[in-house]
């Protein structure tokens, strides 16, 4: 008779097993166990590494030298330059428009990564997000002390 029990700390179960049927079944049943147990082990590691490994490839394409397309008209290009650094704490740094990423967070969620980011131009902040769509950036910026909202794109920089 099997008589299943964890104990605090324990990662795998601790199993007892009984002799009783047919010859041989106890080793067969002991086997079938340590298989169990060992399915049990291999998916709790899965499970602890695997949002860790998510949230890491994630970083892959976000980090690095994009291209701001700022232009309000088709006709008139206006680019600026953003670096973008996510930690692995879920912080972001580096720099949009000339200007330090002064505070931001990453998350990668529901399909996709997106930032989120405070700079200033020294009259007051900008508060950015944007999100990784199709090998670019899709975002916008608004700056309260100036009355507006900007949606922009980004092409990863040459």
């Amino acid at each position: 008779m099997m008589n299943a029990r964890t104990e605090a700390g324990d990662l795998l179960p601790r199993f007892s097993y009984s002799k009783s049927g047919p010859a041989g079944t106890g080793d067969k049943m002991r086997t079938a166990m340590r298989a169990s147990q060992w399915m049990r082990a291999l998916t709790l590691i899965a499970a602890t590494v695997t949002p860790l490994s998510a949230h890491g490839q994630s970083t892959i394409g976000f980090d690095g030298r994009w291209t701001v397309n700022l232009s309000t008209d088709p006709t008139k290009p206006y680019e600026k330059q953003m670096e973008i650094k996510l930690g692995s704490d879920g912080s972001v740094s580096g720099s949009f428009y000339d200007s330090r990423i002064l505070a931001g967070r990453w998350k990668n969620d529901r399909g996709r990564t997106c930032v989120s980011f405070r700079t200033t131009d020294g009259a007051g902040p900008y508060y950015t997000s944007a999100c990784l769509r199709d090998g670019g950036v899709e975002g916008q910026t608004w700056a309260e002390h100036r009355s507006f909202l900007f949606n922009w794109n980004a092409k990863r920089a040459e």
